[in-house]
C-alpha cells in the first residue's frame, strides 16, 4: 500500500526537499520515494552514501517534462529495513524490482549512479518490459578484477577499520560527499541532511557494509554483466563527470563499447555526484535526449556517439 506522509522526520527542510514524501511497504520493509511531475518516466537510484536527496536539484529542473520517481534502499535516507536485513547490493535489487511492481512502472527509464549502476541495470534485467532508455552516470556493471585502486579501497573502507570509521565517524557522508563534489561545495545545511539520513552508528550499517561488496558480490556483478548484452540495444545516455576520484575515462569508454546507441555527455570538473555538483547540465543532457512528449529516446543531432561540453552549444 502506497502511503502519503507529511509526517517525516523534522530535519528534513522542506526549502532544500520541496517534495512530498511517499511510502510503500515491500517484504516489511518500509520504503520511502518521491514521485514528482508527469510525462516519461524517469526512475533515479542513488549510489552511497547518498539518498534521494541527493537528486533533489535535477527533479527540480524535470519534473515539469517528465515523472521523476526517486527512491530510498532500506537503511538509506528515509526508508526503514525490515529485521535481518544485511543492506547487499543483490538484496537492494529485490527492493527495487518489487518497487517497480508495486508502481506498475511503464516506459521507464533508468536513471542510474554509483551503486544504482549495478543495482538498477540488475532491476532492468529482471524487469525488461518497464523499461525503454537508460541514463548511466559514473558507476559501473561488472565485477572488478585488474583494477589494484578499488580492490585496495574495497577491501580498506570495507575491512574492520574502515566499518569503524563508518559506523563512529560517518566517514562516507564527512568524507566522500565534499570529495564528490568538485564545482561546488555542499552547504551546511546539505551535509546536515546526508549526515542525518544515517544517524547514529546503528544507521550507518547500510553505508558501512556496500564498500566491501564492490570485491564480495562477485557473483551478483557476473551476473550483470553477463545480462548487458541484453539491454545493449537500449538507447542511452552516458552523463560523466570527468573530475571523479572512482570512475574514470575507461569505464565511461566500457559504457560506450557495450551500448552503441549512446550519446554521452562530460560533464568537464564535475566530481563523482555529478547530478548533484552540475545539476543543470544533467538534467539539460536529459531534456535534450529524452523527448518529453513521450516515444523512446533519440540522439541529438550529431550522431549517437556525439560528445558535448557544458561549453558547448
Amino acid at each position: 500500500m502506497v502511503v502519503a506522509d507529511k509526517g517525516r522526520p523534522g530535519w528534513v527542510d522542506d526549502a532544500l526537499f520541496p517534495f512530498e514524501s511517499r511510502f510503500v511497504t515491500i517484504d516489511g520493509h518500509t520504503v520511502h520515494y518521491v514521485d514528482e511531475g508527469s510525462g516519461p518516466t524517469l526512475l533515479m537510484l542513488h549510489g552511497n552514501p547518498t539518498w534521494s536527496f541527493v537528486y533533489r536539484d535535477a527533479i527540480l529542473a524535470l519534473r515539469e517534462q517528465f515523472r521523476c520517481v526517486a527512491l530510498d534502499y532500506p537503511g538509506f535516507g528515509l526508508s526503514s529495513p525490515r529485521p535481518g536485513y544485511r543492506y547487499l547490493p543483490e538484496e537492494h535489487t529485490k527492493v527495487v524490482t518489487a518497487f517497480v511492481d508495486a508502481l506498475a512502472l511503464d516506459g521507464a527509464t533508468l536513471v542510474a549512479q554509483d551503486w544504482g549502476g549495478p543495482i538498477g541495470l540488475a532491476t532492468v534485467q529482471q524487469r525488461p518490459a518497464a523499461f525503454e532508455g537508460l541514463v548511466l552516470a559514473n558507476t559501473w556493471g561488472w565485477p572488478v578484477t585488474g583494477d589494484l585502486a578499488f580492490k585496495a579501497v574495497s577491501h580498506l573502507l570495507g575491512g574492520p577499520l574502515g566499518r569503524l570509521l563508518v559506523r563512529q565517524f560517518n566517514l562516507f557522508v564527512n568524507g566522500l560527499i565534499p570529495a564528490g563534489h568538485r564545482l561546488r561545495k555542499p552547504t551546511a545545511d546539505e551535509m546536515a541532511h546526508y549526515r542525518n539520513a544515517l544517524a547514529g552508528p546503528s544507521g550507518r550499517d547500510a553505508s558501512a557494509v556496500l564498500p566491501r561488496r564492490i570485491t564480495a558480490s562477485r557473483a551478483f556483478l557476473t551476473g550483470v554483466e553477463a545480462g548487458l548484452p541484453g539491454l545493449a540495444s537500449l538507447p542511452t545516455l552516458i552523463v560523466w563527470g570527468d573530475a571523479d576520484f572512482a570512475f574514470r575515462a575507461k569505464e565511461r569508454q566500457r559504457w560506450e563499447q557495450i551500448f552503441p546507441d549512446h550519446h554521452t555527455v562530460i560533464a568537464k570538473g564535475a566530481g563523482h555526484f555529478v547530478q548533484s555538483d552540475a545539476p543543470e547540465l544533467f538534467a539539460a543532457a536529459i531534456r535534450d535526449w529524452r523527448p518529453a512528449t513521450g516515444g523512446p529516446p533519440t540522439p541529438p543531432a550529431g550522431g549517437a556517439a556525439e560528445r558535448r561540453t557544458p561549453t558547448e552549444p
